[in-house]
């Protein structure tokens, strides 16, 4: 391992996480495993690349030096950003998997037990099966969720990272509710979002904002696609800031209209739900427990809405195409997972059908303590409510056409009179 003092965390940080996973393979009684997941891989080393769909793979030996396989191109990142002294890089025109096996074979592990994650996504089905076919004198295990028991539970050193994110976060959010107006389109809002979260030092996020109008907020995972806002209706907005591949994200609604009844029963019973697991949760229960607790407020109103998923998830390290870790643990029914100090959550007491065709949603990324949970913001809840008694200008390009023409016309009226001979 090169020691080095430019990389996300201290040295001392990878150095740990490298011995827990070390102590981690012993138990599992294997000489070594391949990491193939980008989350893990950087977690470990931290190495990221947006060409992550390129096959790549940490090999880190019980007794031996790690080594990593990558494209030939991504061999810079490794030399640029980690502690990784062995490199095997592989060219276009090579095969990848090819390399993995011969690379074990240089490192006189070819014939070990070697742990391997079989649910990763970027180890597909027929590079295992080609791994299988190849390495025919070692025994190959699935090793999935070692790295992850490590992710988990954030470090200190974490928290502090994840704070940087929620900074870009609510500067993200703050941005997108100021930018919300009847006439602008859905993508000025998201565009609003964006500029806001980079410039407050955020980095591109595994998940552009969500951003959706009036009957769109039905649609699950829908974003941006042009629609203009119709005075009167609302805004739903889900936000994800990111720092060094680290997320925070929140949830707020926007009203373009008065408060309705239902959509103040619905503000109230999220904000309820929100209060109440702050103040009830702790290390020790599990997260079924929470989403229980959640689950049965949100169920409990007269709106006519629900909690159409879980209720939560674990959120830290992510690449495209998600922000959530919620394949580590999630809060939802039946999960016995205890809750540990370190933990990270986004919490999502959502509201899907007010009134059977509105959803609205308020949101709150935080972090397990030692006898509670803590918010990473410090943003208001309350939906935020901007009637408007003239229709906004219709879209970024009319405000700036607007303002022209007043210039112009300013100029115009300071313009000073013909000379009056040439006039007579």
């Amino acid at each position: 391992m090169i020691q080095r003092d430019d990389m996300t965390f201290p040295f001392a940080e990878y150095e740990r996480r490298i011995n827990e996973l070390r102590s981690r393979i012993a138990d599992r009684h294997l000489d070594a495993v391949v990491i193939t997941d980008p989350e893990n891989i950087m977690y470990l080393t931290d190495y990221q690349t947006t060409g992550y769909s390129f096959f790549q793979a940490l090999v880190v030996p019980l007794d031996d030096e790690p080594f990593m396989i990558t494209r030939a191109m991504e061999e810079s990142n490794i030399i640029a950003r980690t502690w990784v002294e062995r490199t095997r890089p592989y060219p276009d025109t090579g095969d990848a998997v090819q390399m993995l096996v011969d690379a074990l074979r240089e490192f006189n592990l070819s014939n070990k037990r070697i742990g391997y994650e079989r649910n990763s996504y970027f180890f597909p089905a027929y590079q295992q099966d080609v791994i299988h076919t190849s390495l025919r004198e070692g025994k190959l295990l699935d090793c999935f969720g070692i790295v992850e028991e490590g992710r988990i539970c954030k470090s200190a050193a974490e928290i502090e990272i994840m704070r940087k994110a929620a900074i870009a976060t609510e500067a993200g959010m703050l941005a997108g509710i100021d930018a919300c107006h009847a006439g602008v389109t859905e993508n000025e809002i998201g565009a609003a979002i964006s500029a806001a979260m980079f410039k407050a030092g955020g980095e591109p996020p595994a998940v552009m904002p969500y951003v959706t109008s009036g009957p769109r907020t039905m649609i699950g995972h829908a974003t941006w696609e042009g629609r203009k806002v119709e005075p009167g209706e609302h805004v739903f907005l889900e936000v994800g800031g990111c720092y060094r591949r680290y997320h925070t994200a929140m949830m707020r609604t926007v009203l373009l209209s008065e408060m309705t009844d239902s959509m103040y029963k619905a503000q109230e019973c999220m904000k309820l739900a929100l209060t109440s697991m702050h103040n009830y949760i702790q290390p020790g229960m599990t997260v079924s427990d929470v989403d229980n607790l959640i689950r049965n407020i949100i169920s409990h109103n007269d709106v006519g809405a629900r909690l159409i998923t879980r209720s939560g998830y674990s959120i830290g390290i992510a690449f495209p195409p998600s922000w959530d870790e919620g394949y580590i643990v999630s809060l939802k029914q039946g999960e016995s997972t205890v809750l540990r100090e370190g933990m990270t959550f986004h919490v999502i007491p959502w509201m899907w059908g007010v009134d059977g065709n509105k959803t609205c949603g308020i949101s709150d990324t935080i972090y397990i303590t030692s006898d509670g949970a803590k918010s990473f913001f410090n943003m208001d809840q309350d939906f935020v409510v901007k009637p408007e008694k003239h229709k906004a200008p219709e879209s970024v390009k009319d405000i700036q056409d607007l303002n022209i023409k007043r210039a112009n016309k300013k100029n115009d009226g300071q313009k000073k009179p013909d000379n009056p001979a040439k006039q007579a």
